[in-house]
């Protein structure tokens, strides 16, 4: 009996869905058009589009400051001065990505959710901007600090 109770209890922690909280919904509508950027600043989407690892939120730092957290199926956007950047995820691991970004472009970083020993792990990803958009348009705009 007391196995039945611990499997059906880990069943819900691992199904249950972690919440962030959720950016505005005009700016996230905007965003998706993936507007131009000016030539003084360079955008950064970070994006987690799968549903693996639902239940664990991840934070996310560029060059050391916090901007977010993410939940399964969100995004962050930043605009960041051009040049090399640091970004970092934090899970059951801590994963960082070296970019160096160019005036006026938006640049597409995948925070791939893998399986870890106790909670889900990542990998982050720098993509082609044909799969950041797609990965992009099916999350959800998070709040960013």
């Amino acid at each position: 009996m007391k196995s039945k109770l611990l499997i059906a209890l880990l069943a819900a922690m691992l199904g249950a869905c972690a919440s962030v909280p959720l950016g505005d919904e005009s700016r996230d509508e905007q965003l998706k058009t993936f507007p131009a950027v000016s030539q003084d600043k360079a955008g950064l989407y970070i994006y987690r589009n799968e549903s693996m690892g639902a239940s664990v939120k991840m934070e996310v730092d560029i060059d050391g400051q916090q901007v977010g957290t993410t939940a399964r199926k969100t995004y962050l956007y930043k605009e960041v001065t051009p040049g090399k950047h640091t970004i970092t995820s934090h899970a059951e691991n801590t994963d960082t990505l070296e970019v160096d970004l160019q005036p006026g472009t938006l640049a597409y970083v995948w925070q791939e959710v893998k399986m870890g020993i106790l909670f889900a792990r990542s990998k982050l990803h720098l993509v082609p901007e044909e799969q950041g958009k797609a990965g992009v348009l099916e999350s959800t705009l998070v709040e960013t600090r």
